[in-house]
């Protein structure tokens, strides 16, 4: 087996952290990863896994080497693509993975645009508010928005997501309108739950150059934007959305927006590929498309 093909196998089978994940995402037989990393540990001399019924994991040796097959494997697509990238057009299935609505809302509207601008390119789209694992999943790349956790992948920053405070008019007439933070105790809210940790997060507002939070009363609790604002509109309390979600709402007089001095900060918005990923071409253009479209579509 050709050597950089060694490398490729080996570095995917400890991003998956198993030897069957990582032959499925490589589209081979187990037998054949099995067998490429032994062979790879015969070449080099040292054993790179630890190897359980469960899981594999690297040695010491094995992560020093991982790191400089990263390198290696992206020194040679580099090398493949010096002289392709400017002369043929990106081709091929990109995988991509978005949050619920901007997926629905946003990205599959503006598909027919990128696909006449890439002919040659086919979309796989995926929309969930889960957390995708791009190395089990085959994804070539995911939209996160919020806070990133420690990642080995490759982050490239691609906006930001406005939020804002709204309630219905039906809540504000039966409650009042918040006019500072303090008023915040008086008040209901829907509650949010993460769909990935189940934790419900306070109310967040900037006041000067501090960030502050409250954790709001609240009688009903979603995991979901859609129910989110499907609560919000029948009147049972305050919500914190971003701004584009209820655009319509407002613009009907549905939803009014509260508390306008006192937003929480924006959310970043990133977009996450694989090490191996980072050369590829149709990544490359659907990431600068993707923050254009973004731009044009959500309020900075």
């Amino acid at each position: 087996m050709d050597r950089i093909d060694l490398f490729r196998i080996f570095a995917r089978v400890v991003e998956c952290a198993n030897f069957t994940r990582a032959a499925d995402t490589l589209g081979v037989p187990r037998s054949s990863v099995s067998a490429a990393v032994r062979e790879l540990e015969e070449r080099v001399g040292a054993r790179l896994l630890h190897r359980t019924t469960r899981k594999v994991s690297p040695t010491q040796d094995g992560e020093a080497f991982y790191e400089r097959c990263q390198r290696l494997i992206s020194d040679v697509e580099e090398a493949e693509n010096l002289f392709r990238q400017n002369g043929a057009k990106p081709s091929g299935e990109l995988r991509v993975n978005a949050p619920g609505r901007i997926g629905r809302l946003i990205i599959a509207p503006a598909l027919p645009v990128f696909l006449d601008l890439y002919p040659r390119i086919d979309i796989n789209l995926g929309i969930t508010d889960r957390a995708v694992n791009l190395i089990e999943e085959s994804v070539d790349c995911v939209l996160r928005v919020g806070p990133l956790s420690d990642s080995e992948l490759i982050a490239r920053a691609i906006g930001t997501l406005p939020l804002i405070n709204v309630a219905s008019p039906a809540y504000l007439e039966r409650h009042g309108t918040p006019q500072t933070p303090e008023d915040l105790a008086r008040h209901w809210a829907v509650n949010y739950a993460s769909p990935s940790t189940g934790r419900v997060g306070p109310w967040e507002w900037i006041e000067g150059d501090d960030m502050r939070t409250l954790m709001m009363r609240g009688r009903v609790t979603v995991n979901s934007a859609e129910a989110y604002i499907a609560c919000c509109l029948s009147g049972l309390g305050l919500i914190q959305i971003p701004a584009y979600d209820v655009r319509p709402h407002l613009e009907a007089g549905e939803l009014v927006e509260v508390l306008t001095d006192y937003r929480a900060e924006p959310l970043p918005m990133t977009l996450l590929y694989p090490h191996r990923q980072h050369l590829s071409r149709r990544v490359q253009v659907f990431a600068d498309w993707l923050e254009d479209l973004l731009e044009r579509t959500i309020e900075r």
